[in-house]
């Protein structure tokens, strides 16, 4: 094996390396989850409101989801470098930030699914 190769192979207990912690990597995919839950919770707020829905109408032609997907965007790229910041040396459970990440992101979609919105209490 050439040693390119063997530099981008993750190193391994077994070889007495250390590996990496994976607090980077939970950072991200945690801050997917609340991305797509704060793109669920503005959907249905700008939905509820006609106030807040003109606030986030920032691009005419696209209405309050120019500003909702803005904010979402926000909170997402907020949650990465907040949590990256905090776990870059940690270990932290992968399946457990994974799982928390999925229903955060199934919630979000919910939310922005039309009718499931039309449940909810406002318009």
């Amino acid at each position: 094996m050439s040693t390119a190769a063997q530099q981008s192979r993750p190193s391994s207990p077994a070889s007495g390396q250390q590996t990496p912690p994976v607090g980077p990597v939970a950072a991200a995919i945690l801050a997917t989850g609340i991305g797509c839950f704060a793109l669920g919770v503005l959907t249905v707020l700008a939905r509820a409101s006609q106030t807040l829905a003109a606030a986030l109408t920032w691009f005419a032609p696209t209405g309050p989801l120019s500003g909702v997907t803005s904010l979402a965007i926000l909170f997402w790229l907020l949650a990465w470098v907040g949590l990256a910041g905090l776990w870059r040396r940690r270990d932290v459970p992968i399946g457990r930030t994974t799982a928390v990440a999925l229903v955060l992101l199934a919630v979000g979609f919910l939310l922005t699914f039309p009718p499931f919105a039309a449940w909810l209490p406002g318009k």
